[in-house]
This record gives structure tokens, sequence and C-alpha cells, in this order.
């Protein structure tokens, strides 16, 4: 089962954290996770994930601010500090704290790893160990964000299906070498059904202005003072490069490496059973450290 919890992040924005249950205890005492969805992800892209560490974990999944079911902070003058870094990370620090979770494991995909790794550098005391999934530490500038910029004017809204949906994303976009099944999968989940056809359930605009606060910057510092276990795991045909990866592991005192082959960025979608694999050594690992 999975039961909403509301969360009061940075600015008093409400937030949807997703618990997922074996069974409806009031209480449950095992070791917390908190899983971090990546820019226009939704906390419902870790049910796979959430289905197996749930099995001896505490297991949330957080819809960030402006995704999923979270509320989208206020625009104006101040829209680029309510979707900067500091909130993001106020989030996650508010619903680890708020919900009790702490000392958690923190698992994040893209940007959510980012959040991941700045918050537990920033509050060692709330983070036992933390699984950064197909993120870069170095910044990727100007160019990378018009790229995105040109990117979203491109999608071709409203998909009349969400099936249509999943085959541009999968297929058809330009973006897009050779069919990735994971990646259209990923991108027809955030899709909903609106009075003219499917659309996104996050604003374009909005995601451009989170991407913009952390974009132009390289994150080595922080990563640097993240004293937790860490494990990085890439995908093969990832965002993330292996040499950079490896460095990553370099830098982290308590670093760990893996790869999972034939998956892009999306690989927990592309390679469900390998990211299980990869996962749960480290994870087992830490939790026998614990005991």
């Amino acid at each position: 089962m999975v039961q909403r919890v509301d969360v009061t992040g940075a600015g008093g924005v409400r937030l949807a954290a997703w618990e997922f249950r074996e069974t409806a205890a009031e209480a449950d005492p095992r070791p917390g996770v908190l899983l971090l969805h990546g820019l226009m992800g939704r906390a419902f892209h870790w049910s796979g994930t959430a289905r197996w560490l749930r099995e001896s974990r505490r297991v949330v999944a957080l819809d960030q601010r402006g995704h999923g079911q979270s509320d989208r902070p206020p625009g104006g003058p101040d829209v680029h500090t309510s979707f900067g870094r500091e909130a993001f990370v106020a989030d996650a620090e508010a619903a680890v704290e708020q919900l009790g979770l702490a000392p958690v494991t923190l698992i994040g995909h893209s940007m959510g790893a980012l959040t991941a790794w700045q918050l537990a550098a920033r509050r060692p005391d709330l983070v036992e160990a933390l699984v950064i999934c197909d993120m870069r530490a170095s910044a990727l500038g100007a160019a990378s964000q018009q790229e995105w910029e040109d990117w979203f004017h491109r999608w071709p809204l409203p998909f009349p299906t969400q099936d249509a949906a999943r085959r541009w994303f999968g297929e058809d976009d330009p973006r897009v070498e050779r069919p990735d099944p994971g990646r259209g999968a990923f991108f027809a989940e955030v899709m909903h059904e609106a009075p003219d056809g499917w659309r996104p359930l996050f604003s374009r605009r909005e995601m451009l202005t989170a991407r913009e606060t952390w974009v132009h910057d390289a994150h080595w510092e922080e990563l640097a003072k993240v004293r937790c276990p860490t494990l990085v795991v890439r995908g093969l045909d990832g965002e993330l490069g292996r040499a950079e990866a490896q460095e990553m592991v370099r830098v982290l005192p308590a670093g760990q490496y893996a790869e999972i082959p034939d998956a892009g960025h999306y690989l927990h979608y592309d390679q469900p059973t390998a990211w299980r694999a990869a996962l749960e050594p480290f994870l087992d690992g830490i939790k026998a450290e614990a005991s």
C-alpha cells in the first residue's frame, strides 16, 4: 500500500510525500529511506525500487516542489528563490525531520541526487548513507541551458494520448539516438489528461528556472564534504561519464562505484534488475554496519 503524508517545505510550500508500506501499521521502526526524483520527475517514478526496498526498510518518496502532487511555489520576483537550490534542499531536510526518517539513506536521481548530496554535506547528523544516480558534479553551462530551452519548445503539445507521449519521448524525440523505452515510460508517467489532450504535470518554464539555479555551478566542494558511505551509480549510456563518476568516487571520503550496462540516464527504468543488483550489496553493507 502507498500512503500520502503532507510535509511543510521551505516557505510553507505543501509537499506530497508517499510512504510505501507492507501493512497499515502506524509506526515503522526500520531504517528510513528517502527517494528523490530528478527534474520533471515524480515520486511514483520510484515505485519499482520502493517495492523491494520496503521489504526491509521504511520507504518514503517525495514529490519535490513544482512536481507531481506537491504545490507549485508562488511566482513573481522571487521565483529564482522559490525554485532555487536552497529551497529544494530545505524541503528534503523538512521531509526527513517531519517524518522521523533520520538517520536516513538518501537515494537521488539526477537533480534529486544533487539535492541529496547537498543535504548530506550540510546535515551529516541526518544522513546515514547516500546513493547518487547519474548526476554530474561539473558545471554544465549556458549552452546546456539553451539546449534545454530549445528542446522544450519542440515538444508537440498536447499529445493526443498518453501512448503518443510515450512514443515521442522514447522514439521520435530528436534527442533520442535509438529507441529508449525507459525514457518513454518515464515521461509518459508525468503526463496528465487536460481538456485538449495530454500535457506535463509541471511547468516547463519553472523547470528551466529550477535548472538555472544549479546548471552554471560546479558542485565538487559540497561533494567532498559528504562523510557518509556513498554509492555513485551511472548508466553506461547515461549523462554521467565514467571518468567523472570515478573522480566523484575519489573525491568522496567514503565513495563506491557501480556501472549499469545497457542503461541510459533513466537507468532505474531501463534496467531495474541490474539497478537493484547494484544497490542491494551497498545498502546491506550499511545495514550490517548499523546493527
